[in-house]
């Protein structure tokens, strides 16, 4: 499906309450498979500064009992871009089918490399599938149990939503650890004037 979308002086409310014009006269065609590979690169970019600060020495590191440790928070981030190949190459997940491992990696640049790998699968997956592909329905359950009836290009929208809020998690665990944390949609406070 080919969405056109025109913008012509597209005034928006910014999140300090004042307006601003995002951008005038501009023209595109794009599929939705399109967009969905745009934004792929764009929150794989803010990823990638956040996973490469993350410390290999304080990977045990945990804020609470009930939080995931630095180094699983971290793989989680670095595995989820994965999420959009299950979406587009298979039709459900199914715990009592498939228990779930979570790789282990020991140090940064192990990580960096589980998620270089796992965003290229989930970009040449997408990049490889069709915009009808995105309409067929996926399931979440375990055995007969199903938490989760959605489309596939509803289960990609998901897999991106918690890669930001993953990520925003993890820049909560740095910040506590005193790691300087990059910016995400504009600067951050570690990167100098920023209000």
């Amino acid at each position: 499906m080919q969405k056109k979308v025109v913008i012509a002086a597209d005034i928006r409310l910014s999140l300090a309450g004042g307006y601003f014009v995002a951008s005038t006269k501009k023209t595109t065609n794009m599929s939705t498979i399109q967009m969905l590979l745009k934004e792929l690169e764009q929150e794989a970019l803010t990823t990638r500064k956040m996973l490469e600060r993350v410390p290999s020495d304080k990977f045990d590191w945990q804020p609470h009992k009930k939080s995931m440790t630095l180094q699983r928070l971290a793989t989680h981030v670095a595995e989820l871009p994965s999420w959009v190949e299950m979406a587009v190459i298979t039709d459900e997940l199914d715990f009592a089918k498939n228990a779930y491992a979570p790789e282990v990696v020991g140090d940064t640049a192990g990580l960096m490399e589980y998620f270089e790998r796992n965003l290229v699968k989930g970009r040449e997956s997408l990049a490889n599938a069709s915009d009808e592909i995105l309409s067929e329905d996926w399931t979440f359950r375990n055995g007969d149990q199903v938490y989760q009836v959605s489309t596939k290009g509803e289960i990609i929208r998901m897999a991106y939503c918690q890669i930001v809020h993953h990520r925003a998690q993890l820049g909560v665990f740095l910040r506590l650890l005193d790691v300087p944390i990059p910016g995400s949609y504009g600067p951050s406070a570690d990167e100098g004037d920023y209000m």
